[in-house]
């Protein structure tokens, strides 16, 4: 372990770094052209309230492909690595979803124009693991870098990981072990567990969402790994009510066995935890969230469509999106097993006031007919609230509204035409409560090259959904 004065990235803990954290001073966020007419793009962005460039896009980083669908990101070294003085947070790793390949990015040399460090190729991938559609990263306390993968080059599910080592050579899978389908993974070695989700079948997803597909292209099942031993432990099919399980997190406390997934369709919270007399993992769903009966839209009843969910780091509130529907919710989870509605903001989504979408019955209790919503520096707020980056604090929520292209262009066509944004959220840590900042607003329909669409958002020195801690002692 380091000494006192020399340590690895990030912070010791997570509440040191919800308590001494610095504030965010730049925001890293992938931008998709819709229409692969030229590169997707790394964006920096100002939110330093005393800079004169706050809210604004102060860098763009080309990248070398088209067509690439840049999605999710991560680091090369995080705060699992803390405890070695040798390791430095330099690297923004970025997979490509569509194309399968991954991108290096230097933040370190110069954090406010970041430049390109090294491209690994697909064909290195498939040579080696024959995986493709990459969803997301994450830096381990062994110096490798973890990728999931969701398919092969042809689009047949496979639900796997890749392993990079700090050269961003390809080492191989994690584990031989694959599942039906892929998406997310989080792990917590005190436990010796890792928790990983399933999306569906990209070629069907890459072609939008079909409801007719669900039962035989989609998953609904969370798997439990062997940490040390890389094997598949536990499945726990979660059926009608944990349908298209996306974003999954433990709590941030290393040593918690309490953990959260959103399931996307189903659009409801399901916590798991570890069953201390049989050691299995069990779990409930503790936010049921009903879709709504409509007129106007494409079918007779819209899911609120969880998309993202987000624990501060103090653990106290966990945070999720509705992506249709278009609300950011905030849940109190100091009990774990009995989460209490602490606030709720409108932000967007096809569900508004004056919208071509007539609710009939369904709405959330405290939302008692469709909502206004806010006009934000003269912007009319287009698409729902999707990928969320809460600030280390728990004190400013950013926000962005694009899902994924093809789904981007069936559900929110005009979004695609006229571009996303990044909206901030101002919290009350203490009672709850959300409320959108009329101060801050980036525009991507207003990029130089044509409207971008913004996705995940990263800070230079790691954040609530980038950077997992090891227990001293795990």
């Amino acid at each position: 372990m380091a000494s006192c004065c020399q340590h690895g990235p990030g912070y010791a803990t997570p509440l040191d770094a919800f308590k001494n954290g610095a504030r965010e001073k730049l925001l890293y966020i992938p931008a998709i052209v819709p229409d692969h007419s030229r590169p997707d793009y790394l964006v920096t962005v100002d939110v330093d309230p005393s800079s004169p460039s706050f809210s604004q896009v102060i860098h763009r980083l080309p990248f070398p492909y088209k067509g690439d669908e840049l999605h999710h990101s991560g680091w090369n070294a995080c705060s699992s690595c803390y405890g070695d003085a040798s390791a430095s947070r330099k690297l923004l790793i970025l997979p490509a979803l569509a194309s399968g390949r991954i991108y290096a990015v230097d933040t370190d040399s110069d954090p406010l124009a970041p430049k390109l460090h090294k491209v690994v190729e697909p064909h290195d991938i498939q040579d080696k693991t024959g995986l493709s559609y990459l969803h997301t990263s994450h830096c381990l306390g062994s110096g490798d870098i973890m990728v999931s993968a969701m398919g092969d080059k042809d689009g047949n599910p496979r639900g796997a990981f890749l392993l990079l080592d700090q050269d961003l050579q390809v080492k191989g899978t994690w584990s031989p072990v694959e599942t039906k389908y892929g998406y997310d993974f989080w792990y917590q070695p005190y436990h010796n567990i890792m928790v990983s989700s399933s999306w569906g079948t990209p070629s069907a997803f890459c072609k939008g969402f079909n409801p007719a597909e669900v039962a035989e292209k989609y998953g609904d099942s969370l798997y439990f790994w062997d940490w040390k031993e890389r094997k598949l432990l536990q499945e726990i099919k979660l059926g009608a009510e944990g349908l298209v399980p996306l974003e999954v997190r433990f709590l941030h406390e290393p040593k918690s066995p309490h953990g959260f997934v959103g399931a996307a369709l189903s659009s409801n919270v399901i916590h798991f935890t570890k069953d201390q007399d049989t050691g299995s993992w069990v779990h409930k769903t503790v936010i049921k969230q009903p879709w709504t009966k409509v007129e106007g839209w494409a079918l007779p009843e819209m899911p609120p469509l969880i998309t993202d969910i987000l624990i501060s780091l103090d653990d106290k509130f966990i945070y999720f999106s509705n992506w249709l529907r278009g609300d950011i919710v905030q849940y109190d989870i100091s009990d774990p097993a009995n989460p209490r509605l602490a606030g709720r903001v409108w932000v967007g989504g096809s569900i508004r006031k004056g919208g071509s979408v007539r609710v009939l019955e369904g709405l959330p209790e405290d939302t008692p007919e469709q909502p206004e919503i806010p006009t934000v520096k003269g912007k009319v707020l287009q698409g729902g609230p999707q990928m969320l980056q809460l600030s280390l604090d728990g004190k400013r929520l950013y926000v962005t509204n694009s899902l994924f292209g093809p789904w981007d262009k069936q559900f929110y066509p005009e979004l695609v035409k006229q571009g996303s944004y990044l909206l901030q959220i101002d919290v009350d840590t203490d009672k709850g409560g959300l409320k959108v900042s009329p101060d801050f607003l980036v525009d991507f329909g207003a990029e130089p090259e044509g409207p971008a669409l913004a996705h995940e958002v990263r800070y230079p020195g790691g954040d609530c959904s980038s950077d997992i801690w090891l227990a001293a002692d795990a």
